[in-house]
């Protein structure tokens, strides 16, 4: 029985369209842009490289054809200005918008240009594909708009004051989309990224996720730090069910899905400590034996203590399906690690 995500792939295959990746340099974008170039969709791609490579761009340039290659069209631009906005938004079917700065740390140490860039430049993205008169507009919302609500598993209507810059402005985001439905009829999709993780994830630089970081480390045998106690728990979302949760939101029929914001996620908890073991774990498997203990060190500012989603309004109204859990994720993604990270 083929699921309802394998039943859109079969339809967008039958029925190529054009699509805009902002941030399609970036991990969660060029793993986006390699889904819908083998689909052999058309795909235009916007990115500063602010955070972004131009190597997840190569790497995606070996994984697909020539012919399916040519369909890619780059434009080297900024969501802070509103020109390239509408230049890179003409005549696409759906935007999916990716770009933005992420972590909490560093909306700490930078509000100004987080601000910037998180809710300047997704206002001129809405203000740009409202113009266009695109089909739907798909935007990267954030798990951390749940901000100091203490309820597990979290659902979408029950969110808390926000801990950090960073998860205001992806709360504003949310409040601009929401209104830009209502005000102009222009259909907006969030979705809650729940700690997404797999290949082409950045494993350097100060702002790093944990699983890069922590596997990047362990495979180069340096010490692995755990903020707190190690038993944070977060609910880690392998990015094959981030692109599904994408490609369902952006080309939904049902008119309830629309104008909504959804959990990306699996429904698990992992602590840290259970994370450290499975990565150390499929390192074993990929013939790299870690063997140093972790080093705890103080908790960091503005992180919430427990995670979990709730994916049952993605799964009723989308026809979301995770097809991987976090033990089947880092297996799947360690050979990609061991390759480029070490």
């Amino acid at each position: 029985m083929t699921t309802p995500y394998q039943q859109r792939l079969t339809q967008l295959l039958q029925q190529p369209k054009t699509w805009l990746i902002t941030g399609v340099a970036g991990f969660i974008g060029s793993n986006l842009l390699e889904t819908l170039l083998k689909l052999n969709q058309k795909v235009i791609g916007l990115d500063n490289f602010a955070t972004g490579h131009q190597y997840n761009l190569d790497e995606v340039q070996t994984l697909v054809s020539a012919e399916q290659w040519a369909n890619f069209s780059f434009m080297e631009g900024d969501i802070r200005n509103l020109d390239d906005c509408h230049k890179a938004c003409a005549g696409v079917d759906y935007v999916l918008h990716q770009a933005a700065l992420g972590s909490v740390p560093r909306s700490i140490a930078d509000p100004i240009t987080t601000n910037s860039a998180n809710i300047t430049g997704f206002l001129n993205m809405l203000v740009a594909a409202r113009d266009a008169k695109v089909q739907s507009f798909t935007y990267a919302a954030s798990s951390s708009t749940y901000g100091d609500h203490p309820a597990l598993p979290k659902v979408e209507d029950n969110i808390g004051k926000p801990l950090s810059p960073y998860a205001v402005t992806k709360y504003v985001n949310e409040l601009y989309a929401d209104v830009f439905a209502k005000t102009y009829g222009f259909n907006c999709i969030g979705l809650r990224y729940f700690n997404v993780f797999g290949k082409r994830q950045d494993p350097n630089g100060a702002y790093a996720a944990v699983i890069p970081k922590w596997t990047a480390a362990m495979i180069q045998g340096e010490p692995v730090f755990i903020n707190g106690d190690g038993e944070t728990s977060r609910d880690f979302c392998y990015i094959e069910n981030t692109v599904q949760a994408n490609l369902l939101a952006a080309t939904t029929k049902n008119p309830d899905a629309k104008n909504q914001v959804y959990n990306v996620a699996v429904g698990d908890r992992t602590t840290l400590n259970q994370l450290f073991e499975a990565i150390q774990s499929a390192l074993k498997d990929n013939g790299i034996n870690y063997t140093q203990t972790p080093t705890y060190r103080e908790f960091r500012e503005g992180d919430v203590r427990h995670s979990q989603a709730d994916v049952s309004k993605a799964k009723t109204l989308l026809g979301y399906e995770p097809s991987h859990r976090i033990s089947e994720g880092i297996a799947e993604a360690m050979p990609w690690y061991v390759k480029f990270l070490g």
